[in-house]
């Protein structure tokens, strides 16, 4: 699904520490996901991953090698507004028809940059939310967030993106989200489901090389260009993939 959110195999290789201060986790060429410190861990932010203890949830960089080249998710930063904004200009017209909105004119929109990643920042320390940057090869190339996490009962979370129409089509978006829902459980979620309108192909194409579950189609289900439109829901949980939505999907990938 394609949105802009403004308002709402063992080595002995070490993790390393990432330049936003948290955790680095790799699983490209042999690597596994490795914390890259524990001496600054908060009481009670750990979780568990591969028989590895990984604390202090955000901010944490997340790595894979692929064919394409090397995807990774980490924190938007200040300096990325520059990279940002050119991206969202000159995908403009490949995203628009799938911008969410909002009715009414009751709604917060960053004023700057900044503000926004501060904004996503606040979430994320919250837990409400995991707000990934989308690199290529260290060049910026979209947005990932997991969203609406709820925890108690539920312990569930919805997975939203928008990549550059330039890099579609080679994996780097289901790698993005296979790294992404792998982490979310990793913290202790149980469900993971990314909803997507009926029309938006590239994004159907996604869920089908992940292998997710299709739910049904929810009526009006989310506000999209002044409208209520409906969305297909996918889902996957943790039973679904022991070895990790990653492991399968580099298994599918092989056989496309």
């Amino acid at each position: 699904m394609s949105e802009r959110l403004l308002d709402g195999s063992q080595t002995t290789e070490r993790g390393r520490p990432s330049s936003s201060g948290g955790y680095v986790m790799g699983r490209g060429k042999g690597r596994r996901m490795m914390p890259s410190s524990k001496s600054d861990a908060p009481e009670g932010a750990t979780g568990k991953l591969k028989g590895w203890t990984v604390a202090k949830p955000w901010p944490v960089t997340l790595r894979e090698d692929t064919p394409a080249g090397v995807v990774v998710l980490r924190p938007l930063r200040r300096r990325d507004a520059s990279d940002w904004a050119r991206l969202r200009a000159e995908n403009a017209a490949w995203l628009e028809r799938w911008e969410a909105t909002a009715p009414g004119a009751n709604r917060y929109i960053a004023s700057t940059f900044g503000e926004y990643v501060r904004s996503l920042s606040a979430q994320a320390r919250a837990g409400t939310s995991l707000p990934f940057g989308v690199e290529l090869d260290g060049a910026l190339v979209g947005q990932l967030t997991v969203s609406s996490i709820t925890w108690g009962s539920m312990c569930s979370a919805s997975i939203g993106y928008w990549v550059s129409q330039s890099v579609a089509g080679r994996g780097v978006i289901p790698t993005a989200v296979a790294m992404a829902t792998d982490y979310a459980f990793f913290l202790g979620l149980h469900r993971v489901e990314i909803n997507i309108r009926p029309e938006n192909k590239p994004s159907l194409r996604v869920v089908e090389k992940l292998g997710l579950r299709d739910e049904g189609v929810r009526e009006r289900f989310l506000h999209i260009q002044g409208q209520w439109r409906d969305h297909r829901t996918f889902a996957i949980t943790t039973e679904e993939v022991p070895e990790g939505l990653l492991a399968r999907w580099q298994r599918l990938r092989e056989a496309l």
